[in-house]
């Protein structure tokens, strides 16, 4: 690689440069580029220094998924849920199996991205995955088995509908006992596992698309705003209009209130 007349090259030259390099020689000409007289081209070393961290982030993040690879495991799911915490609509589980590797830029828990980069990965997730499967567990039966039982047979429901069966299930913080392959619960999982970040999205997006339909249904609770949670919004529309078929009854403070 004869970079000695780089100072020769426009940035789009050094650009096209760049992407076809090995690794190691790209790594060469970055600390080149950074060294440039032209901030423009300087500018181009930071580009490439924040694309290459994404790029390690990200495959960190199959850690746990190789780990389960290393033991002969084929397919291996994430699982998360969405949805645990608000007065009403419903909770919301998530599988995804994707395939080993596969880079989905700025993917991470779902509760740390915007709206807009949630929706543009729930797409390609869909898209690429290898199987998506998700569980809508309604407020009836939340008040009818508790919330943390509905969780998890929403989880149960996502995980047995897969296609094909998974190798071993990757959750984010719940243990299901009743599986019928090995499984890891994982604290904060969904900022650890590609697995599960992936599925927290698709659980966030099914969800808040879901509460965005019952605020046409019921305009006057803000259910599109704040998505069902305990809000001072909520709690004043309550107080006010009284509750909804999809509010919760068993939650506080909707309980004390005695409303039926």
């Amino acid at each position: 690689m004869d970079l000695t007349k780089l100072d020769e090259l426009t940035i789009k030259e050094i650009s096209v440069l760049y992407a076809q390099l090995a690794p190691k020689e790209q790594d060469q000409l970055m600390l080149l580029v950074a060294e440039d007289a032209r901030q423009g081209v300087r500018r181009l070393a930071n580009s490439w220094k924040r694309e290459k961290a994404e790029r390690a982030r990200l495959m960190n993040l199959y850690a746990y998924e190789k780990a389960a690879m290393a033991e002969g495991a084929q397919y291996i799911a994430g699982v998360d849920e969405a949805g645990r915490g608000p007065l009403a609509g419903p909770v919301v589980a998530a599988a995804v199996i994707l395939p080993y590797g596969l880079q989905l830029p700025k993917l991470n828990d779902s509760k740390k991205l915007s709206e807009k980069t949630r929706e543009e990965l729930y797409s390609e997730i869909r898209e690429k995955a290898i199987a998506v499967q998700t569980a809508i567990i309604d407020a009836v039966t939340i008040d009818r088995v508790n919330i943390y039982q509905a969780t998890m047979n929403g989880m149960y429901d996502a995980i047995f509908a897969l296609q094909p069966v998974p190798d071993t299930v990757l959750i984010d913080a719940v243990e299901l006992k009743h599986l019928t392959m090995p499984s890891k619960s994982i604290i904060k999982g969904d900022a650890k596992s590609a697995s599960i970040a992936a599925a927290s999205v698709i659980a966030k997006v099914t969800r808040d698309r879901m509460m965005t339909v019952y605020d046409a249904a019921y305009p006057r609770y803000g259910f599109a705003q704040h998505k069902g949670y305990g809000t001072a919004q909520h709690i004043e529309a309550i107080q006010k209009l009284g509750v909804t078929p999809i509010h919760r009854r068993s939650f506080e403070p909707i309980r004390s209130m005695g409303l039926h």
